[in-house]
């Protein structure tokens, strides 16, 4: 197998220590591809969402409570694949901006619930029009939008089970 051929399908060249110029290219990379794609998406992102006064981490957060609204800091930080030091301070931003609550659940006192505001509820409204622009931006027809986010979620639970 070649370095280019190695490196496309697994993200490092079969011989990464020869010198420069040796088949090691930082654009054979599968891993800066995806890399500089999630920043590619982080920066068509920024400008839809400064309409609705959100970061990107902080509009996740939003679609999976405007999905089921409610769900405990435990429950959205799994989903996010974040931990509790990241997420919490997401959490009190949309809090202090009037976006979501945070109410302790009655049942057990340990676990934090997250509601959204009314503030938070109408926001959804515009964010369609946030999915249309990128969808847009995308330009992938649904067919090939769908096959590649499947390649991508099982391209990430393949790298985290191979880290668990």
């Amino acid at each position: 197998m070649s370095a280019r051929s190695h490196s496309a399908t697994s993200g490092s060249a079969s011989s990464p220590s020869g010198p420069a110029g040796s088949g090691f290219c930082l654009d054979d990379l599968l891993c800066f591809a995806v890399y500089s794609a999630e920043h590619a998406f982080t920066r068509a992102y920024r400008p839809l969402l400064k309409a609705l006064d959100v970061t990107y981490p902080q509009y996740l957060i939003l679609v999976l409570l405007w999905r089921k609204d409610g769900q405990s800091v435990k429950a959205l930080g799994e989903q996010l694949h974040l931990d509790s030091g990241t997420l919490t301070p997401l959490l009190k931003r949309l809090e202090v901006a009037g976006i979501v609550r945070r109410a302790r659940n009655p049942a057990d006192e340990r676990v934090v619930n997250i509601f959204l505001t009314d503030a938070g509820r109408a926001l959804e409204a515009n964010a369609q029009e946030v999915l249309r622009a990128m969808g847009s931006a995308i330009g992938l027809c649904e067919a090939d939008a769908v096959e590649l986010r499947e390649k991508m979620i099982a391209l990430r639970d393949r790298l985290n089970a191979a880290v668990e």
